[in-house]
């Protein structure tokens, strides 16, 4: 049987392009669960997949698409059952396996993660492995000591996937939450999500560079890199900590020793492709009960996968705010 897919390919002279074709089901990789896909997402990473940026893609033809939310069509494994309703972030799904820009998936199912108790499959992709790892964050950052109490905690790249839902999801759990970006015209609707102040990233690289700074911030969940994350280390408290999770702003970091051996900072990495299971699970159970899905619609946007191409150009350029939603059918 055949479904629609946006099939990514490279031509002999390295230039990548996208079209949607019908796919024959025998095409689809090994694996022991068929999916069927009702929503996937758009990431900064499926950007680079649909461009051919990041050498992310080795093989062509591909499917990208790094996360998606769907019912089981067939399962070989007992955990999942025909017509369960599962979500797929990580694993390098989208990337150097086939991923979620179709109608079908078939995948391993240790990649899956029963939809929790709450979310349909389209709230599953407003969150997204956006969401996922801003929880992650949240998680890592809590266990390392930082709670409400602690003081102001900074969210840079605030006006993107990840830095808009980690802004309402610290501000549900009762946090005090600056959010960093580079698009004021965006800093209305934070404030609608629990933003307590907007700092324009413009300003935030303008002041002037020292080995240390004024402490400002209890934590940080940094989705930026490059020069941001350089200084906000500078700025935050004593025993505070930063979650640093993206490079949209960079991969290299200079900064110093001082904020670590001054201020006893930690600089804690998130990843949320090979995350196990059981903290997959525990993430995505506290989205279901924190993310406020009804207050973050007005940062949703629908799109066909004849309308990928142009929209993983528009957000490799920053040119995206919230979460944008592909419906494969």
């Amino acid at each position: 049987m055949g479904f629609r897919a946006l099939l990514t390919d490279r031509d002999a002279g390295g230039k990548v392009t996208s079209t949607v074709a019908e796919i024959d089901e025998a095409s689809l990789p090994a694996g022991n669960v068929t999916v069927d896909i009702d929503w996937a997402g758009l990431n900064y990473k499926d950007g680079l997949c649909l461009t051919g940026g990041g050498g992310l893609v080795r093989n062509y033809p591909h499917v990208a698409g790094i996360d998606f939310a769907g019912t089981v069509r067939h399962s070989a494994d007992d955990r999942y059952a025909e017509g369960q309703e599962v979500v797929l972030t990580g694993w390098r799904v989208g990337e150097v396996q086939w991923g979620g820009y179709a109608e079908r998936a078939r995948v391993n199912a240790d990649w899956l993660v029963p939809l929790p108790q709450g979310l349909s499959t389209r709230d599953a992709m407003v969150v997204g492995t956006a969401g996922l790892t801003a929880m992650l964050s949240i998680n890592r950052l809590e266990a390392a000591g930082i709670s409400p109490q602690s003081g102001v905690v900074l969210v840079t790249g605030a006006a993107g996937g990840v830095g808009s839902i980690a802004t309402a999801l610290l501000a549900r759990l009762g946090y005090s939450v600056a959010a960093l970006s580079g698009r004021p015209q965006h800093g209305e609707a934070l404030k609608a999500l629990g933003a307590a102040s907007i700092v324009d990233r413009n300003e935030f690289l303008a002041q002037p560079d020292k080995v240390l700074e004024s402490a400002r911030w209890a934590a940080a969940i940094d989705s930026v890199g490059g020069k941001v994350l350089g200084k906000l280390l500078k700025q935050i408290n004593y025993g505070g900590a930063v979650a640093s999770l993206g490079n949209a702003g960079g991969i290299e970091l200079n900064t110093n020793v001082l904020p670590f051996i001054l201020r006893g900072v930690t600089l804690i990495g998130i990843d949320s492709v090979m995350q196990p299971y059981a903290t997959r699970i525990a993430a995505w159970q506290r989205i279901a009960k924190t993310f406020d899905i009804a207050a973050y619609g007005k940062l949703v946007r629908e799109i066909g996968l004849e309308e990928l191409p142009a929209a993983a150009e528009q957000i490799l350029a920053g040119q995206i705010n919230g979460r944008v939603l592909v419906r494969p059918h």
